[in-house]
């Protein structure tokens, strides 16, 4: 995945705790920025399901980089795309 798209996948989870609808179901997602934005933490839970979802971010001078916790990577992007666009 080119890092333009990750880094916009990113921003459109907000800062703290939301709720998104994520293919019909309701998701609560925690994003948390270390390092003046440098890396972010994003974890998320299905409300009232089974679902997970966690990673973090790494932005570095290659590039953004996805590392997901314990899980495949398409995992937490089926989640960050399902999200409406910031703009």
């Amino acid at each position: 995945m080119h890092h333009d798209d990750l880094d916009a996948l990113v921003d459109r989870v907000p800062l703290g705790w939301s709720r998104h609808d994520v293919d019909g179901r309701a998701w609560g997602l925690t994003r948390v920025d270390h390092a003046e934005g440098r890396s972010s933490t994003i974890e998320g839970e299905e409300l009232g399901g089974t679902g997970r979802m966690s990673a973090n971010v790494w932005r570095t001078a290659s590039g953004t980089h996805l590392k997901p916790c314990e899980m495949p990577a398409e995992q937490v992007l089926a989640v960050l795309r399902a999200l409406p666009t910031t703009d």
